[in-house]
């Protein structure tokens, strides 16, 4: 059902504080904020992973007899019943953890969404064969255009940014954060250098406590369109994430 509805701006929202989108896998999004003593928030993919991975096994199993000719045709009809339980069971968790993070900003009165999104996701990931599944099988256009009108229908303005080198680079350091460009390729002679680097989910920086990687990557895409908005003393809200509950 589609329907149309007027905005109803939400009271109380402050322009000059934002709130960083994060994307990935395992952690669906990341969220952090310019705000004082905003605690970062997770919120866990691993609901549609474990959704994907029960479909790819129906999916392979009918896809084999299929292939024999050992089923009637009527198993045709079977894969396209398991793929649309598939596809609703992924909107309807998309929905839900949608709506929890937009009700959070209207509670801390953010005024602002800052969404990373790479154009080039689907196209150039390499992460292995399993982990490409997972990553591809994803909506995470979908979920972004998601929260955007249910943003946009609080009052919430919405900013959208590449997000090259945000995963690599050091938020706590203020490492640089170029904007890569396909075209180009990387030249070794300009290539960046960055404090750290990601090791699984853990951000870490010889000498001092690791950061959660999807949270430095999150601070890095609110740097990258607000390259002044962290002072000091940002680094005791940056390594202690909440999960955020869907």
């Amino acid at each position: 059902m589609v329907y149309e509805a007027e905005e109803q701006p939400a009271a109380g929202l402050d322009p000059e504080l934002f709130v960083a989108l994060d994307p990935g896998v395992n952690v669906l999004a990341a969220l952090t904020s310019n705000k004082a003593g905003f605690v970062p928030r997770l919120v866990s993919g691993k609901p549609v992973k474990a959704i994907n991975q029960l479909y790819n096994k129906q999916r392979e199993h009918i896809q084999k007899h299929l292939a024999k000719g050992k089923e009637p045709r009527s198993t045709s009809h079977r894969l396209d019943r398991i793929t649309t339980k598939r596809n609703r069971r992924v909107m309807q968790y998309l929905h839900t953890a949608s709506r929890r993070m937009i009700d959070l900003l209207v509670e801390e009165g953010i005024g602002v969404l800052v969404l990373g999104k790479n154009p080039f996701w689907k196209t150039s990931v390499d992460l292995g064969k399993k982990h490409n599944q997972e990553f591809v099988q994803i909506p995470h256009a979908k979920f972004l255009e998601l929260l955007t009108y249910k943003a946009e229908a609080v009052g919430i303005g919405v900013i959208v940014t590449e997000e090259s080198y945000t995963s690599k680079a050091s938020f706590l350091d203020l490492d640089v954060l170029p904007t890569y460009d396909p075209n180009r390729g990387v030249d070794q002679e300009d290539k960046p250098q960055f404090s750290g680097r990601r090791d699984g989910r853990w951000y870490r920086v010889k000498g001092r406590a690791p950061i959660h990687a999807d949270v430095n990557g999150s601070y890095n895409i609110g740097r990258k369109v607000f390259p002044t908005a962290f002072g000091p003393g940002i680094a005791a809200t940056a390594v202690r994430p909440r999960r955020l509950a869907v």
